[in-house]
């Protein structure tokens, strides 16, 4: 059952913070129930390097520790050992990593808030072309290639359902999934394969916390949803900014945190690269917190939200 949303708000002004740094260790240094919403597009996996470097041979060291392709190591062994979230040699690891991240958050995220997670699917290929940046199969911009194992759902052509994966490792977490929005992308690129259709979707999920006892209870405003108020959406695919090559559209992210955010609550965006949800939340009047590992994304996050904290100054 969703709470209804009250009419009080803070006489405080909107502030907009962007913290360089993982969001494994920043959000374990968030004060306890202090976010009222999680709204993020965490890295694809196996797609983009983002300017990050990685250990192409981590999954041999993780072997040679006594580890095994079918156990996950700890993101924080992972990403000491050279590793790079979202460049995992598995999806089953990238998959954990990600959720392992947002428990890290859990306590920091409001009883009655909310968790907005914008992410993509990935097909398999043994030998898998990753770009240095710029989206996948499109110009000629630098790329390398790896070798990544096959075995039981990894094989070649198979769309991952890396999305599924993730709701249910989140539900198996005790998050309640209250949403599976899918983003229509009516302005996706033509493709090269002849043997399937494109993919011209993404998923958004919503989740709440699982209470002790009874049913979840959560901030969330139905007049502030698209008009029909349906889990299917059509925005058109935004081009990126700042050198980044993924960022969200403002259609798509305005509806999110104006209905699951109370006026003045704090938005979180833990993988926040240009800022562009930081942006959002604060001209909709809400605080905004983003965390960056890339300098240079997080250095354009701060003069975009510092724009936007000006011209609402004026």
């Amino acid at each position: 059952m969703t709470s209804h949303p009250d009419d009080q708000t803070s006489a405080a002004e909107p502030v907009a913070e962007v913290r360089e740094g993982d969001a494994y260790d920043l959000m374990a240094k968030l004060a306890p129930e202090s976010v009222d919403l999680i709204i993020t597009s965490p890295p694809y996996w196996g797609l983009r390097t983002y300017g990050q470097s990685h250990n192409e041979e981590i999954l041999a060291e993780w072997v040679a520790q006594g580890g095994s392709k079918d156990t996950t190591p700890p993101y924080d062994w992972y990403r000491h050992n050279g590793g790079c979230l979202g460049l995992e040699p598995l999806p089953e690891w990238f998959i954990d990593h990600l959720v392992e991240i947002f428990q890290r958050g859990a306590a920091a995220l409001k009883t009655e808030g909310s968790i907005w997670v914008n992410i993509g699917d990935t097909y398999f290929a043994r030998w898998s072309s990753i770009r240095m940046d710029g989206r996948q199969g499109l110009g000629d911009n630098p790329r390398l290639r790896r070798k990544t194992p096959m075995g039981g759902f990894r094989q070649e052509k198979q769309l991952l359902l890396i999305p599924a994966r993730f709701a249910i490792a989140m539900q198996s977490q005790r998050w309640i999934l209250r949403n599976d929005v899918i983003w229509e992308k009516r302005n996706v690129p033509p493709r090269p394969e002849k043997d399937r259709l494109r993919l011209a979707h993404e998923h958004f999920f919503h989740f709440v916390k699982r209470p002790k006892e009874g049913r979840a209870r959560y901030y969330y405003d139905m007049t502030a949803v698209e008009e029909g108020a349906r889990d299917v959406v059509s925005v058109n695919v935004r081009a990126g900014s700042d050198g980044h090559s993924a960022t969200f559209p403002p259609q798509l992210i305005k509806p999110r945190i104006v209905s699951s955010c109370p006026t003045n609550g704090l938005v979180l965006d833990p993988f926040c690269g240009t800022g562009r949800a930081l942006a959002v939340a604060l001209e909709s009047g809400r605080r905004a917190l983003g965390f960056e590992m890339s300098a240079a994304f997080a250095a354009a996050a701060r003069d975009n939200i510092s724009d936007i904290q000006g011209a609402l100054d004026l």
